[in-house]
This record gives C-alpha cells, sequence and structure tokens, in this order.
C-alpha cells in the first residue's frame, strides 16, 4: 500500500508507544508517518485514536476528519469521526458523516451501528437495538466496538418502554455515556 519502508516502521513503533501510554511520543511518530506518506488517512485515523485516548476531544475530531478527507472510504475513520460527533450532542453532523456508511453491505457492522444510532437520533429506541444487534451478530467484528455497542444496547434496555429520556434535552445522550468516558 505504502511504498516507504519508514512509513510501515514509523507506524509500528507509534503504536508500540501508545501500547506504553507514550502519547506524545506516539502523535510524534505519527506525525512522521503521515508526512512520509502525506496522502495516507490512517496515521491521520491513529493520531484521532491516540487523541480522544488522552481525552482531547478537539485534537481527535481534527484528525479523524483528515483521515476522512484523505481516505473516504477509510470507513472505520469515518464510523469514529461520526461517533465523536454523535456522543458531542452533534447527532446532525454524524449523520452527515455517516452518509456512505448506511450503503455498506448487510454483512458489516459498521452500517447497522449508523442505522441504529440514526433511530437512537429519532428516540426510536426498539429500531435502534434492532439495528445494533443485527450488527453485533456479524462476523467480522471489532471487539472493542463490539463492547461499546453492548454499552448501548443495555443504556437503551433500561429505559421505561415505549418513553423516551427524560424532558432534560441532554438525557438521551446519557445512553452514550459508554462512549463519552472512552473519548472524554
Amino acid at each position: 500500500m505504502n511504498q516507504d519502508p519508514n512509513f510501515d516502521r514509523l507506524i509500528a513503533e507509534a503504536l508500540e508507544a501508545s501500547r506504553d501510554n507514550r502519547t506524545e511520543a506516539a502523535l510524534a511518530l505519527f506525525a512522521q508517518a503521515s508526512a512520509v506518506a502525506p496522502a495516507s488517512g490512517i496515521p491521520h485515523f491513529l493520531a484521532g485514536s491516540e487523541h480522544a485516548s488522552a481525552g482531547n476531544i478537539e485534537l481527535a475530531e481534527a484528525a479523524f476528519a483528515r483521515a476522512v478527507l484523505l481516505a473516504p472510504a477509510f470507513a472505520l475513520a469515518r464510523y469514529q469521526l461520526g461517533l465523536l460527533q454523535f456522543s458531542s450532542q452533534r447527532p446532525a453532523m454524524a449523520l452527515v458523516t455517516w452518509q456512505p456508511l448506511f450503503d455498506l453491505p448487510g454483512a458489516d457492522p459498521l452500517g447497522h451501528f449508523v442505522r441504529g444510532f440514526e433511530a437512537l437520533a429519532r428516540d426510536s429506541f426498539a429500531e435502534a437495538l434492532e439495528h445494533y444487534r443485527e450488527g453485533l451478530a456479524c462476523n467480522d467484528i471489532n471487539q472493542a466496538m463490539a463492547s461499546d455497542i453492548l454499552q448501548v444496547v443495555t443504556a437503551v434496555e433500561k429505559l421505561p418502554r415505549g418513553e423516551p429520556p427524560a424532558a432534560d434535552p441532554d438525557a438521551r445522550h446519557v445512553l452514550l455515556a459508554g462512549y463519552a468516558k472512552r473519548l472524554h
């Protein structure tokens, strides 16, 4: 994919630094990888993940957005950008970001998950649960993502049947507390 062997080395070193909780080193290595392969969205996506883990949501969003700009078909980057937007109480922006993911084949869990979030934004909780469960049933699923979606499913299932969240306009976003904690 990338011609320069330094790119792969830099990404591997950055991921190792990230695993060792050396955030600044990881970010510096992702930046170097980006300089080696400026057209790649991968270093930006990984930097966005690193920023989100460190609680820097603004930098995370900017990095995910750069990844999507450079690689519009990078579905996971698009999903993460939209998820960050959705959990930051900007569901309309998330739905625009996710638009291409609605057309993913049925075997891809991301399509089911974004349809679930779209239903959640409309307070259609039973429909959201159906979409989340369909996504969780897919064979090719990231386990960390599955764990996050299971937290959302648990929160939605705890809602009183047929009733939207309390009148508090932020109440529905309590459903995304698991995501928000991971991002903040």
